[in-house]
């Protein structure tokens, strides 16, 4: 992998990271234009997802911080009714990466990824398209509503399935308010990705061999994608934020379908 390759996979993996189009059925489109083979490159895709999540932690860190701040209080208040939501939430991602991250990993071995990645952003597409009639009632996210859009998160393991395109679109579809559909979403999602960018980092420390968890990548190269993956995933976060509150993800909706039908006739 060059410089080059590094900075558009960087740059996808920060885009597709939070809007609603799938970041990982976009990097295999990628790796598959590019001839990238980055499947056992465990290093880049830690620095990558890395780069996403210090992004997000970035745009929401006064409301993270005021989060811990109520939950060490040690008392039942409302910070620690949303971080109780927030662990709801992550069961059913918990329970797909215990017990079948084997079928999970299997899945992008497959010969016909194109034709997986073109079907599950067309799943995508038709979720999105959902929400445009989707009657509004801004009511907040419950305990039932968060395990709902755990649920809607497990499935966005599918490459093509937009993670944050399921989870606000099933947010949104369940009747909860627009701006926090949106941070619960990208909320939600920070301890898993650090979750599997630990078992990544375990993974490559048990390997016999560096080169199995570095293949030749320069330290020039992961910077080069973890600046990439953080200031495009930084515009891409925020921008999200917006688009959901205007009730704009019609638009990624057609985008999906496009990019699904050419990825099936590829």
């Amino acid at each position: 992998m060059d410089y080059i390759e590094a900075l558009i996979l960087g740059i996808i993996q920060g885009l597709t990271e939070f809007l609603p189009v799938s970041s990982s059925g976009h990097l295999e489109i990628g790796k598959a234009l590019l001839g990238v083979e980055v499947k056992d490159n465990l290093i880049f895709t830690i620095v990558v997802h890395g780069a996403t999540v210090l992004s997000t932690i970035v745009v929401f860190w006064k409301y993270i911080t005021d989060l811990f701040k109520g939950l060490f209080k040690f008392k039942y208040n409302s910070e620690t009714e949303y971080i109780f939501k927030i662990a709801i939430s992550m069961i059913p991602v918990g329970i797909v990466g215990v017990f079948f991250k084997d079928d999970v990993e299997n899945l992008f071995k497959t010969d016909n990824m194109m034709l997986l990645v073109g079907v599950c952003l067309l799943i995508t597409s038709v979720l999105l398209g959902f929400t445009y009639y989707a009657k509004q009632r801004n009511k907040s996210i419950s305990y039932k509503d968060a395990l709902i859009i755990g649920i809607a998160q497990a499935c966005a393991i599918l490459p093509g399935i937009s993670r944050s395109g399921s989870t606000i679109a099933t947010g949104l579809l369940l009747g909860n308010k627009k701006t926090e559909v949106a941070k619960f979403s990208f909320l939600m999602v920070l301890v898993p990705i650090l979750g599997e960018n630990l078992l990544n980092i375990l993974k490559g420390i048990s390997s016999s061999s560096a080169s199995v968890t570095n293949e030749g990548i320069g330290t020039g190269v992961l910077i080069v994608g973890f600046i990439a993956a953080f200031i495009s995933g930084l515009a891409a976060c925020k921008w999200m934020i917006k688009l959901v509150e205007r009730g704009k993800l019609i638009y990624f909706a057609i985008y999906c379908l496009l990019v699904g039908i050419i990825a099936i006739i590829a």
